[in-house]
C-alpha cells in the first residue's frame, strides 16, 4: 500500500532529529580509518571478480572466493544456498538482535565494450545461445563491499551485541529458464530463519548517481516485476482470403493498443507508476498465409500491491475481451516465469537510519531520489523482515551525468572510488542498528 506523506515526513523529521543521538566521533573515525585500510582489498576483489564474471545459477568461482574469506574471518559459513549462494554468519560477542546484509553476485549476457585493464572476455552459455558475459549492472561492487565489511566488522566482533548474516545471493537478474533461484529460492530454504532476522539492508551502485552519495526512499523505492504471456487463437486462411480467418495478427494489435489505457485510464498515477509494455510479437511464417495464433511477451511493473494486482486482472480483462469481440480466443498467463514484489523500504527502518547514512556520506551527499520502475529481488528479504535499499553513487564527478552509461549495457562502468563509501554504509547500518559499544549511545537493538 503507499505510505502517506505524512507519516513519510514525521518519520524523517524524527530522523534528523535523531542526529544529535548519533554514535561518538571516535567511532565514525575508527570505522573509516578500518575502511581505508581495507579500500586497496575491496578494489583489487571488485576487478577479479569483474574480470571473471558468471552468470545466474553459475556463480561458482565467486561464491568460492566469497566462501574462503568468510572462513578465513571465522565465519559460519553455509554454501550452495538457492544452488550457489553463500551465507556466512557472524555472531557477536554480546547478546542482540539478528539482521542480514545481503550482495548479489551474477553478471549479465552482455558483451562488455569498456576499455579497461581488467574488461570481461569471458563467453558463456545462456537459455542455449554462445553470449559474451559482464557485470554490466555493479553485483561485482556489491560483492566486494560485502566482502570488506565482513572484514571490518569481524576485527571487531567482540564488541559487536547481536548477529549478523552475509548473504551473497545468486541470480538475482533472474535464473535460467527451466530453473528456480535468487533471493524467493534463498528465503525458501530457510535463511532469514535460524536464527530469525529482524532487519535486512543492502545496496546497489547507481551508474549516474556521483561518486560519495547515497540515494534512498522510503515505502516503495522499485517497482514490482512479472512477465505476461498471451495467445491469441484465430482461424488460418489463405491470405488473399482474408474473410475466410479469425486475423489473430489483426486481433493482437488491437489487444496491444487496448492494453496501453490500463496505465493510462485504470492506475491511479497520483499513488504511482506503473508500467505495462509488450516486447515480443510472434506469429506466422510467410507473407501469404493468415496465421492460426499470435503471441505476446510482456512485462508489468507497479510500486504497490494494489496497483499490481490491478495489472494483472486488467491485462486479462483486456485481453480476453477485444480477442472475443475479434471472434478470437486469448490465453493469459500472469505471472509468466519470475516475479518480483515491489521492493518496499520500510518507513520506521528509513527514518531510524537516516542518520547512519548521513554520518557516513555527509548529510548534504544522502539524497531522497523518486521512485523507478526498475526491479531488485531484495523486495523477497523485504517481505520477510522490515528492509532498508539504498543507492551507491558510482558516477565519476567529472563525467556529465547525461553522458553515463546505463546499466545492462556494453559500456556500464563504476568509478571504484566509491566502493569505500560503500563499506562505510553498509558496516555503520549493521553497528547502528545493533547498538554496539562502537556506536555509543546510538539506536538501541531491537526491532523498529
Amino acid at each position: 500500500m503507499p505510505v502517506p506523506a505524512c507519516r513519510v515526513a514525521l518519520s524523517l523529521a524524527l530522523a534528523a532529529a535523531a542526529i544529535a543521538t548519533a554514535r561518538p566521533v571516535q567511532a565514525d573515525e575508527a570505522l573509516a580509518a578500518a575502511v581505508a585500510a581495507i579500500e586497496p582489498k575491496v578494489v583489487a576483489w571488485r576487478r577479479d571478480i569483474h574480470q571473471h564474471p558468471e552468470l545466474g545459477n553459475r556463480e561458482f568461482r565467486t561464491s568460492a572466493l566469497v566462501a574462503e574469506h568468510l572462513k578465513g574471518l571465522g565465519f559460519d559459513v553455509k554454501t550452495g544456498v538457492a544452488h550457489t549462494g553463500v551465507v556466512g554468519t557472524l555472531v557477536g560477542g554480546k547478546p542482540g538482535p539478528v539482521i542480514a546484509l545481503r550482495a548479489d553476485m551474477d553478471a549479465l549476457p552482455v558483451t562488455e565494450r569498456v576499455d579497461l585493464p581488467y574488461a570481461s572476455k569471458v563467453r558463456g552459455t545462456y537459455n542455449g545461445q554462445e553470449v559474451g558475459v559482464m557485470h554490466a549492472c555493479g553485483h561485482d561492487a556489491h560483492v566486494a563491499i560485502l566482502m570488506g565489511v565482513a572484514e571490518v566488522l569481524a576485527a571487531r566482533r567482540d564488541s559487536i551485541p547481536g548477529t549478523i548474516k552475509f548473504f551473497f545471493q545468486p541470480a538475482e537478474e533472474g535464473p535460467p529458464a527451466g530453473e528456480e533461484g535468487g533471493a524467493e529460492l534463498m528465503v525458501r530454504e530457510g535463511v532469514m530463519q535460524n536464527p530469525k532476522v529482524e532487519a535486512v539492508f543492502g545496496l546497489h551502485v547507481n551508474s549516474v548517481l556521483p561518486v560519495g552519495h547515497v540515494a534512498y526512499r522510503p515505502g516503495g523505492t522499485m517497482a514490482s516485476a512479472e512477465s505476461f504471456r498471451i495467445v491469441i487463437k484465430g482461424k488460418q486462411a489463405h491470405g488473399a482470403y482474408p474473410w475466410s480467418s479469425v486475423d489473430p495478427i489483426v486481433t493482437a494489435t488491437q489487444v496491444v493498443m487496448g492494453l496501453q489505457t490500463i496505465v493510462s485510464r485504470n492506475v491511479e498515477l497520483t499513488e504511482g507508476a506503473a508500467v505495462v509494455s509488450v516486447g515480443r510479437i510472434t506469429g506466422g511464417v510467410r507473407a501469404n498465409i493468415i496465421p492460426e495464433q499470435v503471441e505476446l511477451e510482456g512485462t508489468l511493473r507497479a510500486l504497490n500491491d494494489d496497483t499490481r494486482a490491478l495489472l494483472r486482472e486488467r491485462v486479462r480483462a483486456v485481453a480476453t475481451q477485444i480477442a472475443g469481440a475479434m471472434g478470437a480466443t486469448a490465453e493469459v498467463t500472469v505471472p509468466d516465469g519470475v516475479a518480483y514484489p515491489v521492493t518496499f523500504n520500510d518507513p520506521e527502518l528509513t527514518a531510524r537510519m537516516l542518520p547512519s547514512l548521513q554520518r557516513a556520506a555527509g548529510v548534504e551527499n544522502v539524497v531522497l531520489r523518486p521512485a523507478v520502475t526498475g526491479a531488485e529481488d531484495f523486495s523477497f528479504f523485504a517481505q520477510e523482515a522490515p528492509g532498508l535499499f539504498v543507492f551507491l553513487g558510482g558516477r565519476d564527478p567529472a563525467m556529465p551525468a547525461a553522458q553515463a552509461p546505463g546499466h545492462h549495457t556494453p559500456e556500464f562502468q563504476i568509478d571504484d572510488s566509491g566502493l569505500d563509501l560503500g563499506v562505510r554504509v553498509m558496516a555503520g547500518l549493521a553497528l547502528d542498528y545493533l547498538g554496539g559499544t562502537d556506536v555509543g549511545n546510538g539506536a538501541a537493538g531491537g526491532a523498529p
